[in-house]
């Protein structure tokens, strides 16, 4: 199968993959999700990125500079109030909807081969309405996950997750886990319809 350079020094994926990827702070974040997005736009794909933090925002729409007049169609900065917590709350219908409909443009209407999507997770952690539902959608995203040509990276910063009951639930919903600079199959996941059994919630994190 054809793999992806993810702008990592040799660090690769095939499509279709949904990766947790551990991180301390806001400096290794960037040293992971802009190389991402830098090497999705070089190929010519089209990459959807949800930021959490406003200076990661910056930073994406920074990289827009790079790639001339191509970079508006291919790069799509998004923050969390209007995504995640759009109307004041999370719901996992609302939010794999916007997926749905976001993946859905980029190949049937824009014409994109490949969708490089990311999230920063840490909107979670503030106690929204519907914020302990996080692991049934990262669940529910590997059944999704199938619809379109794409792959998905879940920003996780260990300095804001840091309970290990919370670390072990996202293990468990992420087949593929980045983590010192290595993407490594992850013993630990489980099968989204054995998952969706229980009962998760990151509520106390």
């Amino acid at each position: 199968m054809e793999t992806t350079a993810m702008g990592l020094p040799g660090v690769s994926f095939t499509p279709g993959l949904h990766i947790c990827a551990f991180y301390r702070g806001p400096s290794q974040r960037d040293e992971l999700l802009l190389p991402y997005l830098r090497e999705g736009l070089a190929a010519g794909d089209k990459c959807i990125c949800v930021t959490d933090d406003p200076e990661a925002g910056a930073a994406v729409c920074a990289l827009a500079g790079e790639f001339g007049e191509a970079a508006p169609a291919q790069l799509q900065p998004l923050d969390s109030a209007s995504t995640y917590l759009s109307g004041g709350c999370f719901t996992i219908e609302k939010m794999i909807g916007f997926w749905d409909r976001e993946m859905g443009a980029a190949v049937a209407r824009d014409g994109f081969g490949f969708v490089q999507a990311a999230g920063e997770m840490t909107w979670a952690l503030r106690g929204q309405p519907g914020s302990d539902k996080l692991m049934a959608y990262e669940a529910t995203l590997n059944v999704f996950l199938h619809r379109y040509p794409q792959v998905l990276l879940c920003l996780y910063d260990l300095e804001q997750f840091a309970d290990g009951g919370i670390l072990m639930e996202i293990l468990r919903t992420h087949p593929t886990v980045l983590l010192s600079g290595q993407l490594l199959d992850n013993p630990w996941y489980m099968e989204p319809e054995e998952y969706l059994a229980s009962s998760v919630s990151v509520a106390g994190a």
